[in-house]
């Protein structure tokens, strides 16, 4: 049929970029419950992606936390309903808010493309700008301050205004740090999903 132009075969779908959005949430916030401390080294086990050795939590219970979080955002990015995922560190005596990760999306594209919309951008290229920003997480524990205290953690899920909560979840308040200073680390970007790495943590010096 002539007139009809086929999309490449290696173009990324919606659905594949949130996919690529949440492996790379999955495997960053691992690395910060790893790199701050939050549970013991010996929990995690090192896997290899993005060229990089990643520490992953085996603790069961995170895993299904996190994995049960991430299937309810991947639905809510391909309908382009968040604004930000929020990693919450908390100081468990206190319930002090510590230190707080902000991953902001920024949608790309036309949004009347809807469920159909695609992007061109080479994996290879997103992988690389993912490598650079798991990088950074990794070395923040150079500037970030101790946590020598027991904490715990949460993540928060910043919708739309309009957005339908399943059952089991709740609405959380703002976690707001006192003293707070802020780091930007580096983007990336699928051109249909972008994503800002933001660490706030508390400081008292």
């Amino acid at each position: 049929m002539s007139g009809v132009v086929q999309k490449s075969k290696s173009a990324i779908t919606v659905k594949g970029s949130a996919d690529i959005v949440c492996e790379y949430l999955d495997f960053g916030i691992n690395s910060i419950l790893f790199q701050r401390g939050i549970y013991p080294p010996e929990d995690f086990k090192t896997v290899e992606n993005y060229g990089l050795p990643i520490y992953m939590s085996q603790d069961k219970k995170i895993k299904e936390f996190i994995s049960t979080t991430f299937c309810q955002l991947k639905d809510w990015l391909v309908k382009r309903l968040v604004n930000k995922i929020a990693l919450i560190i908390t100081n468990v005596k206190s319930k002090e808010v510590m230190e707080r990760w902000d991953f902001n999306v920024e949608y790309e594209g036309d949004p009347n493309e809807g469920s159909t919309q695609t992007s061109d951008k080479p994996l290879k290229q997103i992988r690389n700008e993912i490598r650079d920003v798991l990088k950074q997480i990794a070395s923040s524990v150079a500037y970030l301050p101790l946590l020598d205290c027991l904490c715990s953690f949460d993540i928060q899920i910043y919708t739309k205004q309009d957005v339908q909560l399943p059952a089991e979840w709740a609405d959380a308040p703002p976690a707001d740090i006192k003293n707070a200073q802020c780091v930007k680390l580096r983007s990336f970007s699928t051109n249909i999903h972008k994503m800002d790495t933001v660490v706030t943590y508390k400081n008292d010096d």
